[in-house]
């Protein structure tokens, strides 16, 4: 039997695109134009295995719609799509209960490749972690195995292709002497300095749609967010 993927997106033309991008890759393919035409496609039968939902929907927005799809669909892989978004955003959809984040515009390359991502996520074994943050198929996988230098962390990055690449961001001088600046001289918790890399290799990934060939970034500035976090930190003390 063949896998099945339900489409819900508010333009049609999108749909149509979805519909014969999958279904020349064998997929089965249903759709519904909005939250509630889904609610009702999903109450009758709920056995999808991949549901691609847009962000952007009349009557409730998509983080909504996947609230309640957990409920109604909860062994199906949810993969978000939308043209205004941020890591912020996906990170959230992912907390929801999502597989994947993918930005528009799509290409088919990319719809197949994710889709064939949250099926391999939903059939992985029994205790492996299938909830890591994942945006255009690429799944960033983190690890207290890894050996970590003071100025440099690492990573494994799952391609779309099931493939994994180590990818290591290192970080300058310059920002930690502008953490410096910013603290007034307090020490930057590491995990912290982890927490910065990851979402810078984030950003990465979201806007060039790949791992850095070079499999190595540097990380020149620090997001003020964090060192509010370190300040609150200190406070709380």
């Amino acid at each position: 039997m063949s896998e099945r993927v339900l489409i819900i997106d508010d333009e049609e033309n999108i749909r149509q695109m979805l519909r014969l991008t999958l279904e020349t890759a064998a997929y089965e393919v249903g759709e519904a134009g909005d939250g509630m035409e889904a609610f009702a496609i999903l109450g009758g039968d709920p056995a999808w295995n991949v549901i691609l939902l847009d962000q952007r929907l009349p009557i409730m927005e998509g983080t909504e719609v996947l609230r309640r799809i957990m409920v109604l669909a909860p062994q199906a892989r949810v993969v978000m799509m939308t043209a205004f978004a941020s890591v912020e955003l996906a990170v959230q959809a992912m907390k929801l209960g999502a597989t994947d984040f993918l930005r528009k515009p799509l290409t088919p390359e990319m719809v197949r490749n994710s889709v064939a991502a949250a099926l391999s996520a939903a059939k992985a074994p029994e205790g492996v972690d299938t909830r890591s943050v994942t945006m255009n198929g690429f799944t960033i996988l983190s690890s207290s195995d890894l050996a970590k230098q003071p100025n440099e962390r690492r990573f494994i990055v799952r391609k779309p292709n099931g493939h994994d690449q180590e990818v290591v961001v290192e970080i300058a001088p310059e920002a930690r002497e502008s953490a410096q600046r910013m603290t007034r001289g307090a020490t930057m918790d590491e995990d912290l300095w982890t927490t910065q890399a990851e979402i810078f290799l984030s950003d990465f990934i979201w806007n060039d749609g790949d791992v850095p060939h070079s499999g190595r970034l540097v990380l020149r500035g620090i997001d003020p967010n964090l060192v509010e976090e370190l300040a609150k930190q200190k406070g709380e003390k």
